[in-house]
């Protein structure tokens, strides 16, 4: 337990050298930290409180409760609309027909802390993969000059450094940038298949749970059907069944409240939005990405954003010198390194690559 809010609490931090994006963020440190939250808080409740608690006459409570638990409940869709007191006890608990009326299964509520830590797991992968391929390299690279304070001769040599590796491994740094790429892709397709994942999970609910809440409210209340309660039914049934004096199997009858299913219904409902709002904007960043490897213009509009105080004829010529995965690494150090240094450091990067030369052309000839 404490290993895990060790985990979380290093994901809190701020990193001092970002290798990422606000999107790629979103998924391992936003989503991965709610979803550990929610897997606590189920957990908290599920094995620390009373998750069960069932009423059947002749029938030991304590019995009872441990065998709806793990056979679990079940619940009558025919009974979930109408009045409650008058019509049916709770929404989908009245009297059926066994073998013949139909009856729902609710087997999934005592895994969901267990699912929701595994999805957690998921979301970081990608961050992992990413990690372990880009191996400190921006950190290395940066050395400090993301700090305006640092005196001349340690900015000199390390800015030569940085530009030194920059021009004796130009055009070599594709692969790194296409494997930033990858990691985006997999974000996007983690969450989509999260979705579906947890729809497989909930029984073919969750696809049009939060949008089935939403118009519940539409409805008028004879008519509606609670999707919480088709979902994450608070009160339940459960069947005992034992031998009597006589030999004969006896058929008790249970009533089941489930607490948890109200901190349940909950979870999902937020992560139905959550995951619809990082899918869109997952696939907005992944349209962004295919454009800027398709546009060498769009390339340089970026990396002249990215570079406000440097000059404009030095950025596009070095715009124009690289190819994608030099823009992306460069872009990158952009958003690390102090604004001042970092024009200095397009300065001399145009300067190597022929910047002077670039210039000469520009200036007027003398009378």
């Amino acid at each position: 337990m404490f290993d895990v809010f060790g985990s979380v609490k290093g994901l809190l931090k701020i990193d001092q050298v970002c290798i990422d994006n606000n999107v790629f963020r979103m998924h391992y440190k936003a989503t991965v930290i709610i979803l550990i939250a929610f897997s606590l808080l189920v957990t908290s409740r599920q094995y620390i409180g009373d998750p069960i608690d069932c009423i059947v006459d002749e029938i030991p409570l304590g019995v009872m409760d441990t065998y709806c638990w793990i056979y679990s409940t079940f619940t009558v869709p025919e009974r979930l609309t109408g009045i409650t007191g008058r019509d049916v006890v709770q929404p989908g608990v009245g009297s059926h027909v066994e073998g013949e009326d139909d009856v729902k299964y609710h087997k999934y509520y005592q895994w969901v802390c267990f699912v929701l830590f595994f999805q957690a797991i998921l979301f970081y992968v990608p961050r992992y993969l990413w990690k372990s391929w880009e191996g400190g390299r921006l950190k290395m690279l940066v050395m400090d000059l993301n700090s305006p304070i640092v005196n001349d001769e340690c900015k000199n040599d390390r800015k030569k450094i940085l530009v030194d590796y920059f021009i004796g491994n130009l055009n070599r740094h594709n692969f790194y940038a296409f494997r930033f790429f990858v990691c985006e892709a997999l974000n996007f397709v983690n969450v989509i298949g999260q979705i579906y994942f947890v729809d497989f999970f909930l029984d073919g609910e969750f696809s049009t749970y939060g949008s089935d809440v939403l118009k519940f409210t539409e409805l008028e209340p004879d008519e509606r059907v609670d999707p919480m309660a088709r979902v994450f039914p608070k009160v339940t049934k459960c069947t005992f069944h034992k031998y009597g004096p006589s030999g004969s199997v006896q058929t008790h009858d249970g009533l089941c409240v489930l607490p948890l299913n109200i901190v349940n219904e909950k979870i999902y409902v937020f992560l139905w939005f959550w995951f619809i709002i990082l899918s869109i904007m997952s696939g907005i960043s992944l349209i962004y990405r295919i454009a800027v490897v398709a546009g060498p213009k769009l390339r340089h509009l970026l990396l002249r954003a990215r570079s406000r105080l440097a000059e404009s004829e030095e950025v596009e010529l070095v715009a124009n010198k690289c190819n994608i995965g030099d823009w992306f690494l460069l872009y990158q150090l952009g958003k690390n390194i102090d604004p001042l240094i970092y024009k200095e450091v397009i300065s001399d990067l145009s300067r190597e690559m022929g910047g002077d030369e670039h210039s000469a052309h520009k200036r007027p000839f003398d009378a």
